[in-house]
C-alpha cells in the first residue's frame, strides 16, 4: 500500500491516493529508467483493480504494422499472415484492470484516432469485426519525451492528450531524488539477496557522486553486475563499470573519495549514509533525527563533523 512521506516520488503517490479508483487517466513523465512500469504497477495492484490484469504494451516496441492489431485485436483472416483463430488484443485483455501504454509519445499518428475513439466510447471493434465489444479499463500512460512538444510538431493529438493526462505526474531522476541514499541501500539489498557482499566505502561515494543518466536501471544493472564480478566479501572499484570510475576521476581529480569527506572504512561509510538518509527524511532537524537514531543531538553533531556532513541545511 501506498504511504506519503515529504519528498517528489511521495508527494505523487499523495496524489495518486486521491485517484486511486476513479475512472481518471493518469499520465507519467520522466527520463528513461525512472521507474515508470513499476510506478504504473504499484498504482494498479493499489487499487480496486488489483485482482483483474495489468496489461503493458510498449508503443516504441512494436513495428507500426503490427501495433493495431496488438491493441486491437484481429477476426479470423483479416489480413495476409493472421491467424485463423483471431487474436484478441491487448485493450480487451486488460478488461476490468488497467491498460499501460508506455512510451505512448511514439504511437503512430494514424492509430492515435483509434485509441482516442475507445477511450471515449469505451468500445473495441477488432480488425475486420462489425461487433463492437465494451470494455472497462482504466489508463495509464508513460513517456520520456516532452508531449506538448509532439503536439506542438503535429506527431500527437491534442485531443488524445486531454484523454490521457487527466492527472500528470512527474517522476525525478535518480540524481534529483532526495531519498537516493535510502534507494541505492533498498536496491542493494534486493540484489544481494542472502549474499553477505559489503560495498565499500570508495564504491558509496562513487555511487552517490555518479550523475546516473540510465536511472534506477543502470544502479540495478550496475550492481547486479558488480555482485555477480565481486571475488571478495565487498564489492570493489575495479567491479564497476570504467564509465563510473572515469566520471569520480574526472570529478575529484583522481581522488578516491570526495575532499569533503575523509576517508571511512567500510562500516564509517554505512554509518554516514544512513544519517546523511535520516537527516534528509526528517527535513535536517537535528532534534528530530537524533531522536529517531536514539543519540543525543551532541553525539549527532559530532559524527555529523567527523562524517563530513555539511550542516548548512539544518
Amino acid at each position: 500500500m501506498f504511504h506519503c512521506s515529504p519528498n517528489p516520488v511521495s508527494e505523487n503517490i499523495c496524489r495518486i491516493h486521491k485517484v486511486l479508483n476513479k475512472n481518471i487517466s493518469i499520465l507519467l513523465l520522466g527520463e528513461t529508467g525512472t521507474g515508470k512500469d513499476t510506478f504504473a504497477r504499484a498504482i494498479h495492484r493499489a487499487s480496486d483493480r488489483r485482482g483483474k490484469p495489468f496489461i503493458a504494451i510498449n508503443c516504441a516496441a512494436i513495428p507500426e504494422s503490427l501495433i493495431e492489431s496488438e491493441l486491437f485485436g484481429y477476426e479470423p483472416g483479416s489480413f495476409t499472415g493472421a491467424s485463423r483463430a483471431g487474436k484478441q488484443g491487448k485493450v480487451m485483455a486488460a478488461n476490468g484492470g488497467t491498460l499501460f501504454l508506455d512510451e505512448i509519445g511514439d504511437m503512430p499518428a494514424a492509430l492515435q484516432g483509434r485509441l482516442l475513439r475507445v477511450l471515449e466510447e469505451r468500445e473495441v471493434t477488432p480488425l475486420g469485426a462489425t461487433k463492437v465489444n465494451p470494455v472497462d479499463i482504466r489508463v495509464i500512460s508513460a513517456t520520456n519525451k516532452s508531449i506538448d512538444a509532439l503536439v506542438q510538431q503535429g506527431s500527437f493529438r491534442i485531443d488524445l492528450l486531454y484523454r490521457i493526462n487527466d492527472v500528470v505526474l512527474s517522476l525525478p531522476s535518480l540524481r534529483e531524488r532526495s531519498d537516493k541514499i535510502r534507494l541505492i541501500e533498498t536496491i542493494y539489498q534486493q540484489e544481494c539477496g542472502a549474499s553477505e557482499i559489503r560495498m565499500s566505502a570508495d564504491v558509496w561515494h562513487i555511487f552517490l557522486d555518479y550523475s546516473w543518466p540510465g536511472n534506477i536501471r543502470e544502479l540495478r544493472s550496475v550492481i547486479r553486475t558488480a555482485l555477480a564480478l565481486s571475488d571478495g566479501n565487498a564489492i570493489g572499484c575495479e567491479d564497476l563499470p570504467a564509465r563510473l570510475v572515469e566520471a569520480r576521476d574526472r570529478s575529484h581529480g583522481g581522488a578516491a573519495t570526495s575532499a569533503a569527506t575523509p576517508p571511512l572504512n567500510d562500516r564509517d561509510a554505512l554509518e554516514r549514509n544512513r544519517i546523511l538518509s535520516e537527516l534528509e527524511h526528517h527535513h535536517w532537524r537535528v532534534i528530530d533525527t537524533a531522536k529517531f537514531l536514539k543519540v543525543s543531538r551532541n553525539t549527532l553533531y559530532r559524527k555529523m563533523r567527523l562524517y563530513g556532513i555539511m550542516a548548512d541545511n539544518v
